[in-house]
């Protein structure tokens, strides 16, 4: 999972779900079901997310998309599971530098 994001204060739900490569009701189902996931709303209803939130989405995707829990399999998980978002991290940096290995073995096998 490589969500690529500018820095920001704040996001629109599209560019959370097109970061993710997911529907925006997937992100409101989310937000309904994990109560880590507390977008700020202005009057309109509008969801604006935090980089926090952003951190949180990124655990539930990992939990949920890549590693095939239920919702209630990955509530359990982030009630119990300590470091969980330094894991998540690490994971992340890995894919990325197996990405660029394998980048390079191919730029080498040409």
């Amino acid at each position: 999972m490589n969500i690529q994001l500018p820095d920001k204060l704040y996001y629109s739900i599209g560019e959370v779900s097109r970061a993710f490569n997911v529907n925006t009701s997937l992100i409101r189902f989310w937000e309904k079901e994990f109560d880590i996931i507390s977008p700020k709303k202005n009057k309109k209803g509008d969801r604006f997310f935090t980089p926090k939130d952003i951190d949180n989405l990124k655990i539930i995707y990992h939990l949920v998309k890549e590693k095939g829990y239920t919702l209630e399999g990955a509530r359990t998980v982030l009630q119990t599971e300590k470091n969980l978002e330094k894991k998540i991290e690490i994971i992340t940096r890995l894919q990325a530098v197996k990405s660029e290995l394998l980048k390079l073995k191919n730029l080498l096998e040409d």
